[in-house]
């Protein structure tokens, strides 16, 4: 089930390609930007939005790892789309393995 916010969609809402969960899961990200671990506030088969204090760019480059359980992780390059500073940021995500596309859908699904 997909929880939405509002049906009055915002400028980062509009250019969502895919529908985006509430799922709060760890993501620890490398980038030139920045390094750190942060948590999801929502996240999809396109992208996330994750809360970090860490100040990355619009079109920081991304290697993230996001763990789901002892077994299971995905390993995503992304690229931040959207910044709220001191807050967060909007990833889209690139380059995503039919097996780690299958591994989101599988997690999201569970919300």
């Amino acid at each position: 089930m997909v929880d939405r916010i509002n049906d009055n969609p915002t400028r980062s809402e509009e250019r969502r390609q895919s529908d985006r969960s509430r799922l709060i899961v760890d993501v620890f990200f490398d980038g030139k930007d920045g390094t750190g671990v942060a948590s999801t506030q929502d996240i999809g088969v396109g992208g996330l939005y994750m809360n970090t204090q860490i100040d990355l760019p619009e079109g920081a480059l991304l290697l993230m790892r996001i763990p789901f359980g002892e077994d299971s992780q995905v390993v995503i390059n992304g690229e931040v789309v959207y910044r709220n500073p001191g807050r967060g940021v909007g990833v889209r995500f690139h380059g995503l393995s039919e097996a780690d596309r299958a591994m989101l859908e599988l997690q999201v699904g569970k919300v």
